[in-house]
Parts: C-alpha cells; sequence; structure tokens
C-alpha cells in the first residue's frame, strides 16, 4: 500500500489510546463544528459570487465589444437620406457585420424607463439610432469617423468602450472581492480553531501532564488533538457547505429577478467547486492546530 495513503487512513481510523486525551464532546467540540459550518455557508456565497462575476465581466465584454451603436441628428427632412448613406457607409466598412436603423417602436422602448411607454417618437425630434454589428476582429473606429464626418456630418459613433471598461472592470474588482472574502473566511476559521484547540489543551492539562510522566512523547499527544479538530472541522464545514448549496439553489432565477442577480450560482462545471471546502477546511483545521498544539506543548515542557 501507498505509505501516504496508509498515513492517511489511520489518520482517519485514529488511535484508541490517543483519542482518550481529547474529549469528544463539550465547549471546544461544538464551537469547532459550528465555527467551519458558518464559515463554509460564507464561503460558499463567497465563491458563488466570484465565479458569477467573472461569468458577468466576460459576458459584457463580450457582447459590448460585438456591438456599436450610431446616432444621427439632422433635421426631419433630412434624417431618411442621412439614414440611408450612413447605414451604405456601414456596410462597406470592414469589419461590420451588419447596420440596422432602428424602428419607431424599439426607440420608444428603450425610452420607456425614462419617460414611459407611450412616448411620441414620431413627433418628437429624437435622434435616428442605427444598431452596429461587429465581425472578426472589428472596425477602425477613427476611419470610420472620418468617412461618417464626411459623408454624414450628422453622425455621432458610439463603440461603447466608455461603457464597457468601467463595467467589465467593476465586474472583476467584484470577483476579487469574493476571492479576498475566501481568503479572510478561511483565516477566520483558522482563528477560531486554534482559540478551540488552545482551551482544549488548557482544559486537559493535567492528562497531558499525565501521559508526559509515562513517557508519551509530545507529537504522540498533538497528533491526538490534530485529528479530532481535523475530523470537526471536516463534518462542521460538510454540513455548512449543504445547506449554502442549497441556499444558492433557492435564489430566484435570473428572470425572476429581471436580471438583476445576473446568474448568482454555479453553472456547469462550476458546481464542482464547492465540494474543495470542506476540504480546504479540514486543511486549514488540520495546519492550525497542529502548530498550536507543538507551540502550546513546547511552552509548558
Amino acid at each position: 500500500m501507498n505509505p501516504n495513503l496508509a498515513r492517511a487512513l489511520t489518520f482517519v481510523a485514529g488511535d484508541p489510546n490517543g483519542d482518550r486525551v481529547v474529549p469528544p464532546t463539550g465547549f471546544t467540540a461544538r464551537l469547532t463544528v459550528f465555527s467551519a459550518a458558518a464559515m463554509a455557508f460564507l464561503a460558499v456565497f463567497a465563491l458563488a459570487l466570484s465565479l458569477a462575476t467573472g461569468r458577468l465581466a466576460d459576458r459584457w465584454s463580450d457582447e459590448l465589444a460585438r456591438t456599436s451603436t450610431l446616432r444621427i441628428s439632422a433635421p426631419a427632412d433630412q434624417m431618411a437620406a442621412q439614414t440611408r448613406v450612413a447605414i451604405t457607409v456601414l456596410e462597406t466598412t470592414p469589419g461590420v457585420a451588419a447596420a440596422r436603423a432602428l424602428t419607431s417602436d424599439e426607440q420608444r422602448a428603450l425610452l420607456a424607463p425614462w419617460f414611459g411607454p407611450d412616448l411620441p417618437v414620431e413627433t418628437l425630434p429624437i435622434p435616428q439610432l442605427i444598431e452596429v454589428i461587429e465581425e472578426g476582429g472589428g472596425y477602425d473606429s477613427a476611419g470610420l469617423r472620418a468617412r461618417l464626418q464626411a459623408e454624414v456630418p450628422g453622425a455621432v459613433l458610439d463603440d461603447h468602450t466608455r461603457w464597457r471598461e468601467p463595467l467589465v472592470d467593476a465586474a472583476s474588482r467584484l470577483r476579487w472581492l469574493g476571492i479576498l472574502s475566501l481568503v479572510l473566511i478561511a483565516a477566520a476559521t483558522a482563528a477560531m480553531i486554534t482559540l478551540a484547540a488552545n482551551a482544549a489543551l488548557a482544559a486537559n492539562a493535567q492528562v497531558i501532564q499525565v501521559l508526559r510522566l509515562v513517557g508519551a512523547r509530545d507529537i504522540f499527544i498533538a497528533r491526538a488533538f490534530v485529528r479530532r479538530f481535523t475530523l470537526r472541522a471536516l463534518a462542521g464545514a460538510a454540513a455548512g457547505t449543504f445547506l449554502g448549496v442549497i441556499a444558492v439553489l433557492l435564489l430566484p432565477s435570473t428572470d425572476i429577478a429581471g436580471g438583476f442577480l445576473t446568474g448568482l450560482g454555479f453553472q456547469g462545471a462550476g458546481w464542482i467547486w464547492p465540494l474543495f471546502i470542506p476540504i480546504l477546511a479540514a486543511s486549514v483545521a488540520f495546519v492550525a492546530t497542529r502548530a498550536a498544539a507543538l507551540k502550546t506543548l513546547k511552552e509548558r515542557s
């Protein structure tokens, strides 16, 4: 059998003699399980936020990068002619897949959130909007603006750069905020488990002293504490992760929320990531408890 696998199985199975060193129940046991469960629950949402904002940044970047808007401001009797010329210019521009003038109903729908659904766009001096769909590597915006300025003086090209960059930057910052939250959750978990381990060591000071008198080494005593606290953290984190995943599943869909949540949650292979939270919690507990136990035992030797 592989030596690493054998050690792992021995760690999980435990040592009947060593298990007597640490009480199976009590304040420290409840604190470890509860803190691991609570932090795992929060970690699920932090992970979901990080993954969702990553998808959101990619989607915003792709959608806004493929489209542009041309706005034509001209007298009513010249609007149709300038619109036709602008579409001709766009259709002959390399990198432009299609160009289409928005209808009155579509422009009314765009203005409805601010002016209501009954805005009489036909009788108001509203600019004509033309939707531009890009292809390949896109078009030369500077060259296109120069052509439009010469042939359609009332046209203004908006390639969505000023909209895309702040949105993508905001989504990227939210993603890093989610990652930072995971780091802080791991640190808080380590701190609480360390406090619980120190409390357990202090409560069992007399037992530890007797074990030393009969020849028990500090590594044997520390291993007992490490195993108990690691398994408690693993169990608590597994429960917290399960509850967190259920809570994410109960979130309203983007359709119900009107797109506000922007798909907060896990999608596809992303559902695998929460499975690593209990493993991470157990690893944090292992390192924190081992360090605390060895340090405390050394100070009391």
